[in-house]
C-alpha cells in the first residue's frame, strides 16, 4: 500500500505520489538553501563550507534514513548499493545539470579541485580499505551467507563497530580542516539582523519535508518497480539512487542559478563524503555488525572512483565545467546505467550473480 497503507497501491496513485513528492522536495530544498545561506552569513562561514557541510549534511538525510532502515531490516547490502548509486549520480549528473542550468560555464576553484575533490577520493579509498579489513579479520563463511570463491574462500566480511570508527575518524579530520578554513576566512560585511531562530526553524522544517517526501517517493518507485517487473538491483542502483539524490540535485541547481558555484559543487562532494564516511558507519553502529559482499562492493566503488576522476579532470580544465563537459558527464552516466542493465540481464558478469 502506498504511504504505509493510507493510499491504495495502484500505478496511478504511485505516479501521483512521485509527482507530489517531487514538488515538496523542491519546496524543502528551497527552504534548506535559504536557511543555510542565512546561517552561513550570520556565523561567517565560507561559501565552500556552507556547501560541503551545512547544505550537504542536510541534503544527505534521505540516504541516512535509507541506510538505517536497511541495516535494521538485515539487508545492509541494499543500503550500501543505494549509497554508491547515489554517489555516482551525484558526481556525474548533478554537476552536469547545474552547469546546463546556468547561462555561462559552471565555475570551479582550486579549493574545490585540490581539497574537496581529493578528500572525497580519499573517502572512497578509506571505505574500500574498511571493507577489505572486514573480509580479512571478520570473514563470513560461504555457508553463512558469504560468497564462496573458486578456492572455497569467501569475499564477504562483517563490518563491526571498531571498523566503523575508521571512516568516522576520517570524517572528523574533514570537519577539522573545514573548521580551520572557517577560522582563516575573512567574511564580508553582511546583514546584522539575520533572524537566527527563524533560519534554524526553516532549516529543520526543510530537512523534515525533504526526508518525508523522499521516503514517500522511494516507496512509490519501489512499488512501480514491482508492478513493471524491474529487478530490485537495477531499481536500487539507478532509480532509487536518483530519487534519494533529488534534494542534492535541486539544491545544486538552485545555487548554480544564483551564481553560487562554490555551494553548488561543494554540496555534491560534501554530500558524498558524508554518505561514505558517516552514513554507512552509523548504520553499523546501530546494529553492531553487518555483512558486506566485497566482490560486489569493489567493482561499484571502482566505477565511483572513475566517475570522480572524470569530474576532477573536467573541473580542473580552466577551473570550470563547460557545456560540452557537462554532456560528457551525462553520457558517462548513461553508459553506467547501460552496464547495470547488462549485468541485470546477464549479458556481462563483472558482478557476482
Amino acid at each position: 500500500m502506498a504511504l504505509g497503507g493510507v493510499l491504495p497501491d495502484t500505478t496511478a496513485v504511485n505516479v501521483l505520489v512521485v509527482v507530489a513528492a517531487s514538488g515538496l522536495i523542491w519546496l524543502g530544498s528551497g527552504w534548506l538553501e535559504e536557511a543555510a545561506e542565512g546561517l552561513s552569513t550570520h556565523y561567517g562561514l565560507p561559501p565552500i563550507v556552507q556547501g560541503t557541510v551545512v547544505v550537504a549534511v542536510g541534503s544527505s538525510f534521505p540516504e541516512f534514513a535509507s541506510v538505517v532502515v536497511t541495516a535494521l531490516a538485515g539487508v545492509f547490502d541494499m543500503g550500501v548499493g543505494a549509497i554508491v548509486g547515489s554517489a555516482i549520480f551525484n558526481v556525474l549528473v548533478v554537476p552536469a545539470l547545474s552547469s546546463l542550468a546556468t547561462d555561462d560555464d559552471l565555475d570551479s576553484s582550486r579549493a574545490i579541485v585540490y581539497k574537496e575533490a581529493q578528500f572525497y577520493m580519499l573517502a572512497v579509498s578509506v571505505l574500500v580499505i574498511t571493507f577489505a579489513l572486514a573480509v580479512i579479520y571478520e570473514p563470513v563463511a560461504a555457508g553463512a551467507g558469504g560468497t564462496g570463491g573458486a578456492d572455497g574462500g569467501t569475499l564477504t566480511g562483517s563490518i563491526t563497530r571498531p571498523l566503523a570508527v575508521i571512516p568516522l575518524s576520517v570524517y572528523g579530520l574533514y570537519l577539522f580542516i573545514q573548521w580551520q578554513d572557517t577560522g582563516d576566512y575573512e567574511a564580508e560585511e553582511g546583514p546584522t539582523d539575520v533572524p537566527v531562530l527563524r533560519e534554524w526553524g526553516m532549516l529543520v522544517a526543510g530537512l523534515l519535508l525533504i526526508l518525508v517526501s523522499v521516503e514517500a517517493m522511494v516507496s512509490a518507485i519501489e512499488s512501480l518497480g514491482h508492478t513493471f517487473g524491474i529487478p530490485e538491483f537495477l531499481a536500487g542502483i539507478t532509480i532509487v539512487a536518483a530519487a534519494t539524490s533529488l534534494p542534492d540535485t535541486l539544491v545544486s541547481v538552485r545555487s548554480a542559478r544564483d551564481d553560487n558555484s562554490a555551494t553548488s559543487l561543494g554540496n555534491v562532494l560534501g554530500s558524498n563524503t558524508f554518505d561514505l564516511l558517516v552514513v554507512i558507519p552509523v548504520g553499523v553502529l546501530i546494529v553492531g555488525a553487518v555483512p558486506v559482499n566485497f566482490s560486489t562492493a569493489v567493482p561499484m566503488f571502482a566505477v565511483l572512483t572513475l566517475a570522480t576522476v572524470l569530474l576532477f579532470g573536467t573541473l580542473r580544465t580552466d577551473l570550470s565545467l563547460t557545456t560540452l563537459e557537462a554532456y560528457s558527464l551525462l553520457v558517462t552516466y548513461g553508459l553506467f546505467v547501460a552496464w547495470v542493465v547488462a549485468e541485470t540481464a546477464g549479458v556481462t558478469h563483472v558482478l557476482p550473480a
